[in-house]
């Protein structure tokens, strides 16, 4: 398992937003106002994180994007091994 930098809250709520994403991404998507709600919920606490207050090296947030696609891709295949 790859181990990140990145604090444990910011890392889940990355993860969040992006689980937000990938459901309103899926054709017909059901309660898309609720989806949107936590989309705007999760980006803006990864947004506005103490993590980013000091100088960070370039490609900070394109890290954190990879690590929480990989932190779901491993729940995935977690919950098809169960």
């Amino acid at each position: 398992m790859e181990r990140t930098t990145f604090p444990l809250d910011l890392l889940t709520a990355q993860t969040r937003a992006t689980a937000a994403y990938q459901a309103l991404a899926v054709p017909r998507p059901v309660h898309t106002a609720a989806l949107r709600r936590a989309l705007i919920r999760w980006e803006s606490a990864v947004h506005y994180h103490p993590y980013w207050s000091c100088p960070r090296p370039a490609g900070g947030r394109a890290d954190l994007r990879l690590a929480a696609r990989a932190e779901l891709a491993r729940r995935a295949r977690e919950e098809t091994a169960a």
